[in-house]
């Protein structure tokens, strides 16, 4: 596996990209979207998870226009940093940045296909997001918080898509996921999974508090195997 940094240039500024490669130096495309935290241990750790079954990752710096580089802290102080650093991030510029990388990942010698899509938390929703205006060969959202109140967006989605919550979130209740289920009721390419007994981040191993290791491995294996249908890599 071998990991780099690109730059993407934007209208208003570049930012990092963080590539990860995979053995066998190419395979399909996918686009990994951050959560609060930023481009940290978490993400990198389920960047090299997907790189040793043959994606190209690409992980975007989405806070380079708050704060370049920056990561948080898996801790309640750290948690309480990256809300308020978030709660300055524009949803619409995201799902702009996360569109240009994936233009760049079209571009790269190693990508063999896709691309394809996973978001975590804020990335949940920007991958969503992304989905109403690109078409892609797979996209997964975890537990974004902005999915219920768009739920109706999901109309425009062609992708196939799996979204996916937890049924015990305090961020995102219950009755909200019931709506996401309803709108993507009777829509074939949409699969909406939930984790009754999880709450918010619970795949999320670097953070204690939010962690679920068996509905982590449940919504994993899901995950995976979504990904091995719609954009396999081998």
């Amino acid at each position: 596996m071998h990991k780099r940094i690109d730059r993407v240039t934007a209208h208003d500024g570049s930012f990092d990209v963080h590539l990860w490669l995979p053995g066998s130096g190419s395979g399909p495309g996918i686009l990994l979207i951050q959560e609060i935290y930023g481009v940290g241990p978490y993400i990198t750790k389920v960047a090299e998870d997907l790189a040793a079954r043959g994606y190209v990752v690409a992980a975007p710096d989405l806070f380079w226009r708050l704060r370049p580089g920056w990561v948080g802290e898996h801790t309640p102080e750290g948690t309480a940093a990256a809300i308020e650093l978030a709660s300055g991030f524009d949803l619409p510029q995201g799902v702009a940045d996360c569109a240009l990388t994936l233009a760049h990942l079209g571009e790269l010698p190693e990508v063999t296909g896709g691309p394809g899509a996973l978001g975590f938390c804020l990335g949940g929703s920007v991958a969503f997001m992304l989905a109403t205006q690109t078409r892609l060969d797979a996209v997964l959202s975890f537990y974004g918080s902005s999915v219920p109140e768009a739920a109706g967006l999901v109309e425009r989605i062609e992708s196939p898509l799996l979204l996916v919550f937890g049924g015990s979130d305090p961020y995102i209740p219950r009755d909200r996921v019931a709506a996401v289920e309803s709108a993507a009721a009777g829509r074939t390419n949409v699969r909406v999974y939930v984790a009754e007994e999880a709450g918010h981040a619970f795949h999320n191993s670097e953070a204690p508090m939010f962690h679920h290791p068996e509905a982590a491995e449940r919504a994993w294996t899901i995950a995976i195997a979504f990904l091995e249908e719609h954009l396999p890599a081998r």
